[in-house]
């Protein structure tokens, strides 16, 4: 809508986890660097955890983009299944053909693929997200399932991403054995204020500002800062909006006059967007993070 007005060539703040648009704070690249440690090493088991929004889909799809020509991915989104539907999913998004298989078949067919894949000296990856909604027995049985290997290599690595309760579970004395199979467990943390105003200021370039584009005063860092408390989700939602009143009044200066609007409008009962719903939520997770 507001895209010619600021001499944008896209919107700057889609909430879908566009890897062209991760802001590489220096808790994003350490995840970055944790995950291509992790596979190219082939430890078999990683996980990365992080508050709602925060980034852990972008810091994903960025590494899938750097390394896409040597990685076979299977990306699975649903996670509150039982392990034989689960490994069903993994085979189809691998590409395989298993309908009908049982899981002992499920399983041959999934190790040759691998062994093949090895052959050609690429790398298997399983990405789960929403990890923390798998079920201890689903978990012990991806542990089995990391026991596909060679002599001397794992042929499958497997991703676990979720929120902070997955550190929870896999710290639970029943998943020992699988949290010693991970190489310490990766927590993407919230923007500071910096860099708060250094993701405003990158995603407004990627979008390929143009005339000027928008002006984001200091003080309107200030309140997207108080608002978001560092979650880019929240950034997201936040800039948009103060976009699009900077729009609506023919201004292209975003003070923090219009960052409160903005939040007004988020506030409302009928956006359900406010950060008093995030702030909620995250107050009902034992040893959450505050601000």
């Amino acid at each position: 809508m507001y895209e010619e007005f600021y001499g944008f060539r896209e919107l700057p703040f889609n909430v879908t986890p566009d890897p062209r648009f991760l802001y590489r704070s220096a808790s994003h690249r350490d995840a970055l660097a944790y995950i291509t440690y992790g596979i190219f090493q082939r430890k078999g088991f990683i996980a990365m955890t992080g508050e709602v929004g925060v980034g852990k889909t972008t810091v994903v799809g960025a590494f899938i983009d750097l390394f896409q020509p040597s990685l076979e991915v299977a990306f699975i989104f649903s996670t509150k299944f039982p392990f034989d539907q689960l490994l069903y999913l993994i085979c189809r998004d691998f590409g395989l053909e298993v309908e009908g298989k049982n899981k002992a078949q499920m399983l041959l067919i999934l190790n040759d693929f691998l062994l093949a894949q090895n052959k050609n000296n690429r790398h298997s990856v399983v990405i789960i997200d929403e990890a923390h909604n798998l079920s201890p027995d689903v978990l012990e049985e991806l542990r089995m399932l990391s026991n596909l290997e060679t002599r001397d290599r794992k042929l499958l690595q497997i991703m676990l991403v979720g929120q902070p309760e997955l550190e929870a579970i896999l710290n639970m004395n029943e998943m020992r054995q699988l949290r010693q199979r991970i190489p310490g467990i990766c927590s993407i943390s919230m923007l500071n204020r910096e860099d708060v105003e250094n993701y405003v200021r990158y995603r407004l370039e990627i979008a390929g500002k143009q005339n000027g584009g928008a002006r984001f005063t200091p003080d309107s860092f200030d309140e997207i800062y108080d608002y978001s408390t560092g979650i880019p989700r929240l950034i997201n939602i936040l800039c948009d909006r103060a976009l699009l009143i900077g729009y609506v009044s023919n201004t292209r200066t975003i003070d923090g006059r219009i960052i409160r609007e903005g939040i007004r409008d988020l506030e409302s009962p009928e956006s359900g967007l406010g950060r008093r719903q995030v702030r909620a939520e995250r107050g009902r997770r034992p040893g959450a993070p505050g601000r």
